[in-house]
């Protein structure tokens, strides 16, 4: 558990070379894939939400990462048809605080409820990543985001169930909850 702590932190100060990978040069189906992999806080949600639907068990393991997933998909096409929500880059950080005090506090809600919460962040995330296609083809950019957020939701669930086989597991799963917690206070910090 000390590792954890020690480590996690340590790990949120390494930033990326580059924020993102331009489509003209790596096509847009990678940029799209590198996406979600190069936001911190798209990263630390799309994994969180991977860790409370483990959490949560039963259907909740694949019907909260498909409603995150779903929703994302409904928010980035409403970007590209020129619709806007207001306080996009707020609700995107605040979804990573929320991500995180529910898997840290181990929050049981019903599955319906939990799906509800993630979808709607999951349409500021997906508005987000509309606003920023650039010179990407919308359909290969949009096929990779997609892939990456499934496959960090993926990771979520395999990281608590990997760690079910451990005593701590409770503990691992609900410091990685505070992890992110603290990662979304570091990018308030250095955005």
């Amino acid at each position: 558990m000390k590792r954890l702590f020690t480590i996690a932190p340590l790990t949120m100060l390494a930033t990326p070379a580059f924020a993102h990978l331009p489509p003209a040069q790596h096509g847009s189906f990678a940029a799209g894939l590198s996406h979600p992999l190069f936001g911190l806080d798209h990263l630390l949600v799309m994994v969180a939400v991977g860790l409370w639907a483990a959490v949560l068990g039963g259907r909740a393991v694949w019907a909260l990462p498909a409603s995150f997933v779903g929703a994302m998909v409904v928010g980035f096409a409403a970007a590209l048809a020129g619709f806007s929500l207001p306080f996009v880059e707020p609700m995107i950080l605040a979804s990573v605080f929320a991500m995180g005090l529910v898997v840290a506090l181990s929050m049981r809600l019903p599955t319906s409820a939990a799906m509800g919460i993630v979808g709607i962040f999951a349409l500021f995330h997906g508005v987000a990543h509309g606003g920023e296609l650039g010179a990407a083809s919308a359909a290969t950019f949009g096929a990779g985001f997609v892939v990456s957020t499934a496959l960090l939701h993926g990771a979520g669930v395999a990281i608590a169930v990997t760690s079910a086989r451990t005593l701590a597991s409770a503990q691992v799963v609900r410091g990685l909850g505070w992890a992110t917690v603290f990662g979304g206070a570091w990018a308030v910090i250095v955005g």
